[in-house]
């Protein structure tokens, strides 16, 4: 059962959910602070996506994060759960395709008890998959006040206060609604966001077909998943993580937008550059650091380390090396007076967390001029790279968390 702190708990969330600015970031803890909220086990909350089939595109509901703390319980310290990716039709066959069709809150006791009367019912299969029972289930649509279909959170298996099932109340299902009519705006905002910066990608992706918005999302969810696991080992603080992983998410999917001050020539050319071509090429992260010269924010300080040095290597072989982005005056030179590359720690830890996701990406990628990489002959490069291209310690991070890192490309599949 719920009281009246929890009602307190939604307001002060309020605040906080609007400071989020990444939307996969604050459908993440949308759904952590909704299970909160009617102390429920597990969730899912799904968003309302185009989806092609068949040459056909219609609306259905993409499951984008899954939470049980039962079975979360079971993975060794600092490992997430990974869930299967997946959508389902809008419609009254399931509960929440029920839920996002009539736009009402479904409250069911019991799934394995569902009234014949119902329309929708409950699959059994994914129980018997992962050996977890659901028992009972809250659907609630999220909508914004013009009537637009967000999503839809799925709670499951609300827990008395010995920790056992019990169904949800009224008392829940008034809470549960109240606060996702609050989250509605703070998710608006953040689709606002997320298509700002899209649009400046499609811009890239205009001029080099390389930079599309799924690999942005894809290098973008693996540095966060990268940062994660380096935070958890340094004892970073979970509200310092918080803040932190909703900057670098943001400033990751920029780092190759400097590549629009980039000539077409060079940016769509179906095979290798010429040395000449290379060092043009490599200005990119240059143009790049200059968009966030005047910062306004951590997303542009951030963005700015990203973009400047996401190409520098570990053992100070990369690109560009000791130069000021703004006057590209030489501030470390070598015998031959072209810039030193910064390597090490020199190199900030962003920009490491990037070089290793953006690589990573680009060899698991067809291209106009190169084939995928099969997937062994990708880690095999990535581990071959630690120590000389790649930071050791976060490419070891790297291979622990690759569970994440493939849901991610689950996630954002490279379009056909």
């Amino acid at each position: 059962m719920s009281d009246s702190t929890d009602f307190k708990s939604i307001l002060k969330l309020d605040s906080e959910l609007n400071q989020i600015q990444d939307l996969d970031l604050l459908l993440e803890r949308i759904l952590l602070e909704a299970r909160k909220v009617v102390h429920a086990d597990a969730g899912s909350i799904y968003v309302v996506e185009k989806v092609e089939e068949e040459r056909r595109v219609t609306e259905k509901l993409v499951i984008k994060y899954s939470q049980n703390d039962t079975m979360a319980k079971e993975l060794p310290p600092g490992q997430k759960l990974i869930f299967s990716v997946f959508s389902i039709e809008i419609s009254e066959k399931t509960i929440s395709g029920y839920c996002a069709l009539t736009r009402k809150v479904v409250n069911v006791s019991d799934v394995y008890d569902i009234s014949p009367d119902a329309s929708y019912s409950y699959s059994t299969a994914y129980d018997k998959i992962s050996g977890y029972k659901t028992t009972s289930v809250l659907a609630v649509p999220l909508q914004t006040a013009e009537g637009r279909l967000l999503g839809v959170i799925q709670i499951i298996n609300s827990l008395d206060k010995d920790g056992k099932t019990a169904p949800f109340s009224k008392d829940d299902e008034f809470l549960i609604s109240h606060f996702a009519n609050n989250t509605t705006l703070a998710l608006q905002r953040a689709y606002v966001t997320r298509a700002m910066i899209l649009r400046m990608i499609k811009m890239s992706e205009l001029r080099d077909p390389k930079e599309t918005g799924t690999h942005v999302n894809r290098v973008a969810g693996y540095a966060v998943e990268i940062y994660d696991r380096w935070a958890y080992h340094h004892g970073v603080s979970g509200d310092e993580r918080e803040r932190f992983r909703d900057v670098l998410k943001i400033a990751s999917m920029l780092h190759d937008v400097g590549k629009v001050a980039i000539s077409d020539v060079i940016l769509k050319k179906p095979a290798r550059f010429t040395p000449e071509e290379y060092r043009i090429m490599q200005h990119h992260t240059i143009y790049g650091a200059l968009l966030f010269e005047d910062p306004q924010s951590p997303v542009d300080v951030i963005a700015q380390d990203v973009a400047l040095g996401h190409h520098e290597n570990w053992d100070g072989t990369g690109y560009p090396g000791w130069i000021d982005p703004v006057t590209e005056k030489v501030i470390k030179a070598g015998p031959d007076g072209a810039p030193l590359g910064k390597k090490g720690e020199e190199i900030p830890l962003t920009a490491r967390i990037v070089a290793i996701a953006d690589v990573y990406d680009a060899l698991c990628s067809k291209r106009v001029y190169k084939e995928a990489w099969t997937k062994a002959d990708v880690l095999a490069e990535m581990k071959q790279l630690g120590g000389t291209k790649f930071d050791p310690e976060l490419i070891k991070i790297f291979f622990e968390i690759l569970p994440s890192i493939k849901q991610i490309q689950n996630l954002y599949p490279e379009a056909d």
